[in-house]
């Protein structure tokens, strides 16, 4: 295509021969709800698809595209809509919660970020597109994705759930947009330290990014609550300026709890929960706030002899047991299918019963 995605971000623009779809999914998935391609899972299907060369058996994650794979060029998402009214006067966030792999992005006729920044298939990106978008009159997304080269650091499979031919191109997570007041509230985390083997108290640390918004600096209070334990801080943010913002348990001694709810895994007790609440304040009014369930626990690990690990939670040995499990070879999100993967189903004695 020799469309510019300035070009494309532009209500202008009319797209003729794209294929619609719903956003998560990749480029191939997208392929084959539309039928261009047939379903990889029924016989030797995969193998059909254009650039499926590769040895049966082979990591193709780990092998360059051929030079005339459809999928070795870059493919366009292109979204047209309408903010509602109640965003008026908000700072707004673009989120893209997974691009595969690298991407530039538009929004109405302007660069948003350049592939040399979105790169990685595992990270989360956020923009503000306060001044860039349009109240009132249609806002037009578009993104440019290039699948990943067999050097980059991507999604990884294995012979028993092969490698799509696009090798998982694509926004194959959610893209949204959320509003906050000047300054948006993001990530909030506690990390726990517990004293074993009593288990009779535990401190805290609880983390937050701050996002600034605003073209010009600021100056807030950050709270939080515990339940019943309540803390807060004076912090400043420069002109555009994001901060991680932290409660240690030395600063803030309300953070050391006597005889905490701790969580456990199976078979070792009961897994407790705690609700935190942050809120940026700013001039007396809530900027943004943020509500997190969280378990207090400790986990550690050392190397024993012969290059044995051991694992402990609040300091209780514990065996690590697990399973090999993949997801949908297109990454195609499916809940029943989670379901029937992962709940535990009852026998028969318990239905029974």
């Amino acid at each position: 295509m020799d469309q510019k995605g300035e070009t494309l971000s532009t209500p202008a623009f009319r797209p003729k021969d794209w294929y619609e779809v719903s956003v998560p999914t990749t480029v191939v998935a997208a392929l084959v709800k539309h039928k261009v391609y047939p379903d990889p899972f029924f016989g030797t299907n995969l193998r059909t698809f254009p650039g499926v060369t590769y040895p049966i058996g082979a990591n193709f994650s780990n092998i360059p595209m051929q030079p005339d794979s459809p999928f070795i060029i870059p493919w366009w998402y292109r979204k047209e809509f309408v903010l509602p009214a109640s965003f008026k006067g908000k700072s707004i966030w673009l989120n893209f919660g997974g691009i595969n792999y690298r991407a530039n992005i538009f929004l109405n006729g302007k660069q948003l970020a350049k592939s040399d920044d979105v790169a990685g298939a595992w990270r989360n990106y956020e923009f503000n597109i306060t001044d860039a978008a349009l109240m009132g009159k249609p806002n037009v997304l578009a993104v440019q994705v290039f699948s990943p080269t067999d050097t980059d650091l991507a999604i990884t499979f294995v012979d028993w759930n092969p490698a799509p031919p696009d090798k998982n191109m694509g926004l194959f997570r959610d893209v949204d947009i959320t509003t906050s007041g000047p300054v948006a509230l993001r990530y909030p985390a506690v990390v726990s330290k517990v004293d074993s083997p009593a288990n009779d108290k535990a401190h805290l640390t609880i983390t937050a990014l701050l996002k600034n918004a605003a073209n010009h600096p600021v100056k807030g209070t950050l709270k939080g609550r515990i339940e019943k334990v309540e803390f807060s801080q004076e912090v400043e943010l420069g002109a555009g300026e994001s901060k991680d913002v932290a409660f240690t348990s030395e600063q803030f001694p309300q953070l050391n709890i006597d005889h905490p709810r701790l969580w456990w895994p199976a078979q070792m007790g009961k897994p407790e929960l705690y609700t935190l609440n942050l809120e940026f304040n700013l001039e007396g009014k809530v900027s943004d706030r943020a509500e997190e369930k969280f378990g207090i626990r400790e986990v550690k690990s050392e190397v024993l002899a012969a290059n044995r690990r051991l694992f402990s939670i609040n300091g209780k040995n514990v065996l690590i047991r697990g399973g090999g499990w993949s997801p949908d070879m297109m990454l195609r999100e499916d809940p029943q299918r989670l379901r029937d993967h992962f709940l535990v189903q009852p026998t028969r004695h318990d239905q029974a019963k």
